[in-house]
């Protein structure tokens, strides 16, 4: 059982009506909360953990936008983004009925502390609980919040030096407002793909993905992410730049490279190393040890995987071990772009 849903059933008496959880981890808590509640209703924008819930047999909303119907109560686990927060608990309060309540679980290495008082703006809060290093806030709104759209919370940057192509954001998508060192690095090095079908993998605001259909138009190009928040944010940066969703492109709400398409021609990639507040590398790995698998490997075409990665991360074995080679394409600004072709 997560630790913050411990903290939780230690307070099982504060919780009734109509309850919605947002973000929660794939464990057993909407069991326990259910013969408490009227009603529960779970949302996550974490595909991996949508997937277990449901297999868990808890129906689960994916979005990135919050479900249309009113609840009593929300328990909110606290992300890692201070502005994805903020939109979370407006979006929420939003959906609640009069004097509804919100409660904000959180680890305090995450930031629940400074998080609790994000929830001030909505109504008088209290401290109902600290243990296994983690905290619960309750705040009882005081008034009605108005509903700001998803749309409404996005950043757009445009991108000068790559022909101004504009890239759009939402909170808690990597890279927020900007475009990262990494990211730049690569877009300078995506000359001369072999000819077929390219995954961005790990698409985020969709600025790879987006860039090489500018490049390559007359190749599909795929876009794989685990966050709902992101595969929105693609969604408008592909609208930002005029690309029709439904020509020579598709969208993939996925666990990792396990859920990408068969005989691509090349996978692009900044792979992700984090996960909530703590550093893990297994997507970077099973993309590692999988990407061979859903490459082309023909005569013609010899489908490669090409990344950009912080200096420190040491992914050359892991590439050698997995394609027998791993070419070092660029380096700048502590990232390097490896190439590893399929032989």
């Amino acid at each position: 059982m997560d630790p913050r849903s411990e903290v939780i059933l230690r307070q099982l008496d504060f919780f009734q009506g109509d309850v919605l959880l947002a973000g929660l981890p794939a464990d057993q808590l909407m069991y326990k909360l259910i013969p408490k509640v009227s009603s529960l209703c779970a949302w996550s924008w974490h595909f991996g953990d949508y997937t277990a819930l449901n297999q868990l047999g808890s129906e689960c909303h994916f979005s990135a936008e919050p479900p249309e119907q009113q609840f009593d109560q929300a328990i909110i686990f606290l992300p890692k983004s201070k502005e994805l927060t903020d939109y979370l608990l407006q979006r929420i309060a939003s959906r609640l009925k009069p004097q509804g309540q919100i409660f904000l679980v959180g680890e305090k290495r995450a930031g629940i502390e400074r998080a609790s008082k994000q929830l001030q703006p909505f109504g008088k809060t209290l401290k109902l609980d600290s243990a296994r290093h983690c905290q619960l806030w309750q705040c009882i709104l005081s008034g009605a919040v108005s509903d700001k759209p998803l749309p409404d919370w996005a950043k757009t940057i445009v991108l000068e030096q790559f022909n101004k192509l504009k890239v759009v954001s939402l909170p808690g998508v990597f890279s927020h407002g900007h475009l990262d060192n990494g990211t730049a690095l690569l877009l300078q090095h995506l000359d001369q793909l072999p000819k077929g079908d390219l995954l961005d993998f790990g698409c985020g605001t969709g600025v790879i993905g987006c860039f090489l259909k500018k490049k390559y138009p007359a190749q599909t190009v795929h876009f794989l992410d685990v966050d709902a928040f992101a595969l929105a944010a693609t969604r408008l940066s592909l609208a930002a730049n005029q690309i029709d969703e439904n020509e020579g492109v598709q969208l993939i709400a996925g666990g990792g490279i396990v859920d990408a398409p068969q005989n691509l021609a090349a996978i692009i990639s900044n792979p992700p190393f984090h996960q909530g507040i703590h550093t893990s590398y297994q997507a970077s790995e099973d993309l590692f040890r999988q990407a061979a698998l859903h490459l082309e490997n023909t005569r013609k075409v010899k489908g490669e995987l090409r990344i950009v990665a912080n200096s420190f991360l040491k992914y050359p074995p892991l590439l050698q071990q997995r394609f027998g080679h791993c070419h070092t394409l660029a380096q700048g600004h502590g990232f390097y772009v490896y190439q590893a072709i399929r032989n």
